[in-house]
């Protein structure tokens, strides 16, 4: 049966499929096979640099017919040859072509044939399954389907030149996933593959150079084996550092890099390592200049953001190498008007890369920035830096926008610039629109930026509370992802700052007591913390600590005791006893410690306890109980020192503790005034 196309066929290209095109087909199906081979090797001829009768071939069903010669036994070893040259002939057309010939079968028919052991049909055969696999539309885990198959390759890898270069292409596009990396790792990629470094074949030792980057890229285990391999007596990361040099094409140059860089983010090569400093970051930072291909720009600036991303030494030193700064300013001039009106192929090129461009010098801008605060100066005092920053918020494609917006973020780090360009620029107001149905990887970094840009002294803080942000903050307490949960209580724990009453209502009203508790219980502690810092945050000023706690005091007090029973780490036990101490500097909040024993006894407890936070913050609590100035005062240190809490504070006295021993003596000389 013919294997068609998807679409279905219409009249139209039926009527392109010429006399010519059906009589190569009907030659596969002559008895004599002499005939059949040359009707092959007719067809091999025919379809070369000629799509269209590429397509005709496919829609008469020359693709099962063909694979059938060639699995055929009884075919002689030339036909089964000119089979599979054909096939990879017809794999070179279109991603129509390569959908029909993948639901052929094609590839285990070409697996299949790679047991035949005369080396000319074997790679006939692989380079079609190459040229099959470096498509987009062909599912790289037809590869792993069958367990034999990846041992079967490498052993082939020493057959000849041509089965090293396009088996080692195979895995460089087929290893997309951990497990892929660990397939591979475990079937001896690394020892096999090492030798090919050092081939006389250029397109060999790059094929086997991008195995390596693709295997190492975020893989402890295969980075640290890489450190250990010799290649030919030398180590292999000075194998990389060699084909960084100047006079090697630039291709290799960054797959070089590449590979250093993946094998230092995974732990593998020290970030102070002369190959990482002084020639793997230096040849990264020249990829970005001018003079290179756009498409060599983008990978240079990703690959360079990626490097130093945790690393502020390099950082530093990548700031001050080649005016890199400044250079990046340049990937925002494409498409240039020069090119507009000079070439219109120039103008095609430079649309199609201007996005990856943008999105690229905001990665590096963003990397760069990440932790120094004369970094962040230099960049946003680079021309209309803010500008383009703004206008990124905004662009139609999604990558843009998401690195546009980890730009922002690693700049709002800094107060100096949370003060001045981010205020000048109102940049709060497209971040708010980015928070509106963005996708969640956006959401997560514009809503951080946002916690940022809610701090005391932002300028930004008293117009964002104006634009009605803490509806959105509450519903983003609300999403499935923790990272989202985390940033929308904290952009509201920092609202809540020293915040005045009002904002404070709003934020209980919006959020909802029910909502508060159920953060309070919630499995991320990173939610949990956050979650207390609100509620600490809400209960400050004796004011607004008596109005929250006359509404929610039963709630509050419950959920405390809930967290001081169980299980959670020193640092939850002592945000809440905080949030306990805070309670109690209220004027009326306090009676709801004081008619509580249960409450009071775990104060005691902690009080004694054997680390010195909690001790401190429970004696915190006491302390603000018992204060002198405050009505009832005397009734309360009555009834303490009946608890036996003077005991414990005359023994705090003497702790090694300097902090601890000054805070119980502050607490009984309310006692003795």
């Amino acid at each position: 049966m013919a294997c068609l196309l998807e679409a279905p066929l219409r009249i139209s290209v039926l009527s392109e499929v010429t006399a010519t095109s059906r009589h190569y087909v009907d030659r596969l199906f002559d008895p004599d096979p002499q005939k059949v081979l040359q009707g092959v090797i007719d067809m091999k001829n025919a379809v070369i640099g000629n799509n269209k009768q590429k397509a005709n071939l496919i829609v008469l069903g020359a693709v099962p017919r063909l694979l059938y010669l060639l699995q055929q036994s009884s075919s002689s070893l030339e036909l089964r040859t000119e089979c599979a040259v054909v096939l990879g002939s017809l794999a070179m057309g279109t991603e129509n072509n390569i959908k029909s010939l993948v639901d052929c079968h094609i590839i285990p028919a070409l697996l299949q044939g790679l047991l035949c052991p005369d080396l000319i049909f074997i790679e006939a055969c692989l380079r079609c399954l190459r040229t099959v696999f470096i498509s987009p539309v062909t599912p790289v885990q037809l590869l792993y389907t069958d367990p034999t198959v990846i041992p079967h390759l490498m052993s082939l890898l020493s057959r000849s030149q041509r089965t090293q270069e396009y088996i080692t292409q195979i895995f460089s596009h087929c290893c997309k996933t951990p497990e892929h990396q660990t397939v591979l790792f475990n079937h001896g990629a690394i020892q096999n593959i090492a030798p090919l470094l050092i081939s006389p074949s250029y397109k060999v030792r790059m094929q086997a150079l991008k195995c390596f980057s693709v295997l190492s890229y975020e893989n402890t285990q295969v980075s640290m084996t890489l450190v250990n391999v010799l290649v030919d007596g030398e180590l292999l990361s000075q194998v990389f550092v060699r084909m960084m040099q100047r006079d090697q094409p630039i291709e290799m140059q960054l797959t070089a890099a590449k590979c250093l860089t993946y094998m230092c983010r995974a732990g593998a090569i020290r970030t102070d390592d002369s190959c990482i400093v002084l020639k793997t970051l230096p040849c990264l930072v020249r990829m970005c200049s001018k003079e290179h291909l756009l498409e060599e720009r983008v990978e240079g600036a990703e690959t360079l953001a990626y490097l130093m991303e945790p690393d502020v030494e390099l950082q530093r030193i990548a700031s001050t190498t080649d005016h890199l700064v400044a250079m990046l300013a340049d990937y925002f001039k494409y498409p240039s008007s020069v090119s507009a009106i000079t070439d219109i192929k120039r103008l095609d090129h430079d649309l199609k890369h201007a996005h990856e461009l943008r999105q690229a010098a905001f990665k590096l801008y963003a990397s760069l920035g990440s932790n120094d605060e004369d970094i962040r100066k230099k960049i946003t005092e680079t021309e209309n830096m803010m500008d383009r920053i703004v206008s990124g918020l905004s662009e139609s494609s999604i990558k843009v926008r998401l690195a546009a917006v980890r730009c922002l973020h690693s700049l709002s780090r800094s107060v100096q610039q949370l003060r001045t360009s981010f205020h000048d620029h109102a940049v709060w107001k497209p971040l708010m629109k980015l928070l509106q149905n963005a996708p969640d990887e956006v959401l997560v970094m514009a809503s951080s930026t946002l916690c940022n840009l809610l701090l005391e002294f932002s300028p930004s803080k008293e117009p964002i509370l104006e634009s009605g942000v803490v509806e959105l903050l509450c519903s983003l307490t609300q999403s499935d992802s923790p990272a989202l949960r985390v940033n929308g209580i904290w952009a509201l724990m920092n609202m809540a700052f020293q915040a005045d009453q009002k904002v404070k209502v709003e934020i209980v009203r919006c959020l909802g007591t029910e909502q508060l508790f159920r953060l309070l219980s919630d499995p991320d502690t990173n939610v949990l913390m956050k979650t207390l810092g609100l509620l600490r945050n809400l209960l400050s000023t004796r004011p607004h600590i008596d109005q929250i706690m006359s509404s929610h005091g039963k709630q509050i007090m419950q959920a405390v005791t809930l967290i001081l029973e169980a299980e959670h780490s020193i640092e939850v036990k002592e945000q809440t006893l905080c949030i306990l101490a805070n309670i109690a500097d209220g004027n009326t909040a306090k009676e709801l410690i004081m008619t509580n024993d249960d409450m009071l006894q775990k104060v005691k407890y902690y009080m004694g306890h054997s680390n010195v936070k909690l001790q401190l913050a429970a004696t915190f609590c006491i302390s603000n109980l018992i204060w002198n100035e405050e009505d009832g005062s005397q009734e309360r240190q009555d009834k303490l020192r009946e608890m036996g809490f003077v005991d414990i504070l005359h023994k705090l006295t003497q702790a090694s503790d300097p902090n601890l021993s000054d805070r119980a003596k502050t607490a009984m000389q309310q006692y003795l005034a």
